[in-house]
């Protein structure tokens, strides 16, 4: 299969369990929630994405006619660096539209270690090391196993305690980033702060200024 990609670029990994490592981000193009056209945006599922996943005009973007080229693409981003530490995280718009167990099964070879960031709607190929799901709400929650959970807040109609039971090793809050992003920040510190269990999650690559 050949893959549409938004953008292939170096950066540290800003949010949740792997927060600060060197990563290849791999992004794919299109989402199962939102078209991404900001006229559609009213009635999509996710209306409160901040992501650009149109199109493959970004940064090492471009369609990949099969998972041997799209892997070599990550691979020589990621260049000379230790080959120990490769790290590669896929996201979108949801990426389980397109990743696959080939793809997957190449960069393992390459010696990556593998992350994807998912609304959980789609099963997440095996041998994937790293599952970070963002439930949405009004959508379906398929993958229910994983690394993290981080769920973005407030969002109406879900609550946070609701997600407990699933089988994930840290559960995360994050703000939502809106006009009212501050107020959002305050009522997830005392939500955290009042359940101990969620751990608060910041976008520090927006902070700091990195893609």
């Amino acid at each position: 299969m050949s893959y549409a990609v938004k953008e292939i670029f170096l950066t540290l990994q800003g949010e949740g369990g792997q927060i600060g490592r060197t990563a290849v981000f791999c992004r794919f193009t299109g989402c199962n929630l939102w078209s991404g056209k900001e006229e559609d945006r009213h009635q999509a599922v996710c209306q409160f994405c901040d992501t650009d996943f149109v199109g493959m005009d970004g940064e090492g973007g471009g369609r990949f006619t099969d998972a041997a080229a799209l892997a070599n693409a990550i691979e020589t981003t990621w260049g000379t660096r230790d080959a120990q530490q490769r790290f590669v995280v896929f996201t979108g718009g949801e990426p389980l539209l397109q990743l696959d167990s080939e793809l997957v099964h190449l960069l393992k070879q390459k010696g990556f270690y593998i992350a994807v960031e998912t609304n959980g709607t789609l099963p997440v190929p095996d041998a994937v090391d790293w599952i970070c799901v963002s439930p949405k709400a009004g959508a379906e929650l398929v993958q229910t196993c994983g690394d993290e959970l981080k769920l973005i807040y407030p969002q109406e109609g879900l609550n946070p305690q609701d997600f407990i039971g699933l089988k994930f090793t840290t559960f995360r809050l994050q703000p939502k980033d809106d006009a009212h992003k501050q107020e959002h920040l305050q009522k997830a510190i005392e939500f955290c702060q009042n359940h101990p269990i969620w751990h608060l999650s910041l976008q520090t690559h927006k902070l700091i200024g990195i893609p």
